[in-house]
């Protein structure tokens, strides 16, 4: 077992040195936490989620020749699927620290 634990540490070492070891103090580095970053992503949440669900309803409306039902529908859906996505970003995660 003494020659795993020697390959062990290098393998931690080289892992360290390339920089594929993910580092604890930056977790939530990719994240927004200011109140400007925060507001930009809840925005960016709620318009993308209304124009996949009306992007979506368009197109099937115009194959199915349905306008403007599925459309409304799939509208509907994306910004209750947007308000989802920025109520989801203010709970608070499981896995984090107090």
């Amino acid at each position: 077992m003494e020659h795993r634990d020697g390959f062990d540490d290098r393998l931690r070492q080289a892992r360290a040195k390339r920089g594929l070891d993910p580092d604890p103090a930056k977790a939530g580095a990719g994240l927004p936490t200011g109140p400007w970053g925060i507001g930009l992503r809840a925005g960016v949440e709620v318009v993308a989620a209304l124009v996949v669900g009306a992007g979506l309803g368009f197109v099937l409306d115009r194959w199915l020749g349905t306008f403007p039902w599925l459309f409304l529908v799939f509208f509907l859906v994306g910004g209750a699927a947007g308000v989802l996505n920025v109520y989801r970003l203010f709970q608070p995660r499981p896995d984090a620290r107090p």
